[in-house]
């Protein structure tokens, strides 16, 4: 049963081949029996997962159906969930409990998602490795001794072992699609606004994204189904019709237009993964689709504009944690002062204590000109570079990552080693564009994936493109020895 997708658990589900409590039960168990390995979820709902079980199953008794209705699912640790710890990865909210649900979780509940647990990620979703978790490091199921990706890297390695057939994610500056590439999975950053960030603990607010992270397209379409829409909560939500994701995955892809950048195949890029990503182009041409050279000639400003754009806005976010309001208070607080210094230093790590300080040095008086509005300057060249390209191309293609994933612990002494990992993908958030990460083959026995980038709100074509992709290849029905 832990090998089936989303669509083959809604098939088999609608013909009661099983009950949503038997698959409940299975998946559980087998996180309980292997995820010690893998350290890939914070916290385990089991009373709630078989009591949302046993719900939809009487619902599918009822007559009601959906493809979600009874399907296992978890939630990455920023969403807020009621009654249940909603952590960030962080020790600062490792006694919060969410008093309400947030948007994501309450519509896929709403759905008949069953909740399993909420997955490890990166403190407070900074990181692009998973080391920075307060819980501990997220293990690679490809190979434990290398990491998952960040910030998402809970979800991906539980649903890359087969722990459980998807979940949600966050993406920040590829947060989501970057565990995708590492893991072997399908994970999709929708437009910017069209997945509710209301009750989604904030990063940066103006990149962060809620999606899917699934095995495949067709499930990445059944989970971003139940996820989208507007809520007058979020005002940054976009009030836009959500079409039927898996209506469209079986559309040709004759004459689709491909641009691939100029830029993507630099020196910084492993040439094993370059000649992957040529024989997947070599694959959607066979497909119908027309490949054309384009540029992107501000790509190379725009890892500095992010890594000033987001700590900014991480600053501001995170200075409601200070022991009074929210998060860990420390013991024995001299004064005010004392509280407010020992709490935030005993709650934040190391990863999130560098970044509000970039921010807050960012926001300073004097610095604000000098860096902070000339990042945004920047953020708006990499958006009309895109538009640019979109008036000549349906989609561009290219690397998801520069490398495979790396050994755990390997770029611990050098952070800016692994803020050049996010190359490819943080212009999508910068622009506020839809993007997917697909497997597309294996480096030393590591995934590699495909970035994927459509205009705004055209996930439908993201969704459709790697689904074609998915039904003449097989990488992305591998699965890692010992799960």
């Amino acid at each position: 049963m832990h090998q089936m997708t989303l669509a083959e658990i809604a098939r088999g589900l609608a013909d009661k081949k099983f009950s949503s409590e038997e698959l409940t039960k299975v998946l559980l168990a087998r996180i309980t029996q292997l995820d010690p390995q893998l350290n890939s979820f914070i916290s385990l709902t089991e009373e709630l997962a078989l009591e949302q079980a046993k719900a939809a199953d009487a619902r599918r008794a009822n007559g009601e159906s959906g493809a979600l209705l009874g399907a296992p699912i978890a939630h990455k640790d920023l969403f807020c969930t009621q009654g249940i710890r909603t952590s960030c990865g962080s020790k600062m909210l490792d006694n919060f409990k969410a008093p309400y649900d947030a948007t994501v979780v309450a519509k896929l509940a709403a759905a008949g998602a069953v909740t399993l647990g909420k997955t490890n990620m990166d403190e407070f979703a900074m990181g692009s490795a998973n080391e920075s978790s307060w819980y501990g490091a997220v293990k690679n199921p490809w190979n434990l001794e290398h990491v998952p990706g960040g910030s998402s890297g809970g979800s991906a390695a539980a649903v890359a072992a087969r722990l459980l057939p998807a979940a949600t994610a966050t993406d920040t500056g590829g947060s989501i699609r970057q565990p995708a590439a590492f893991t072997n999975l399908t994970g999709l950053k929708p437009t910017y606004g069209r997945v509710s960030r209301w009750g989604m603990i904030a990063y940066a607010s103006s990149l962060d994204q809620g999606g899917p992270l699934a095995r495949t397209a067709e499930d990445c379409a059944i989970l971003l189904q139940g996820m989208a829409g507007f809520d007058q909560n979020d005002s940054t939500s976009i009030d836009e019709p959500v079409p039927d994701y898996s209506a469209s995955l079986g559309d040709s892809l004759q004459g689709l237009r491909i641009g691939v950048p100029k830029e993507y195949f630099s020196a910084g890029l492993d040439p094993r993964i370059a000649e992957l990503i040529q024989n997947s182009i070599k694959e959607l041409q066979k497909l119908g689709a027309v490949i054309k050279e384009i540029s992107l000639p501000n790509m190379q400003h725009a890892i500095p504009a992010y890594y000033v754009i987001a700590p900014a806005e991480a600053s501001s976010n995170l200075s409601r944690f200070d022991g009074v309001r929210f998060g860990h208070r420390c013991e024995n607080p001299e004064n005010l002062i004392d509280l407010y210094k020992r709490s935030r230093g005993e709650g934040f790590g190391p990863e999130v204590q560098r970044r509000i300080m970039v921010g807050a040095y960012a926001l300073s008086a004097g610095y604000y000109d000098a860096y902070y509005l000339k990042a945004q300057k920047i953020r708006r060249l990499v958006k009309n570079d895109f538009m640019a390209a979109f008036n000549e191309v349906d989609i561009i293609l290219g690397p998801t990552t520069p490398n495979p994933a790396w050994k755990l612990g390997a770029k611990n002494s050098d952070p800016v080693a692994a803020y050049l990992e996010d190359v490819y993908t943080i212009t999508a958030n910068l622009a506020g564009l839809p993007g997917l990460s697909m497997p597309a083959g294996f480096v030393d026995g590591l995934p590699v994936g495909v970035q994927l980038l459509a205009p705004y709100f055209q996930e439908g074509r993201l969704l459709n493109v790697a689904h074609q992709y998915q039904l003449h290849t097989d990488w992305h029905t591998r699965t890692p020895q010992g799960f």
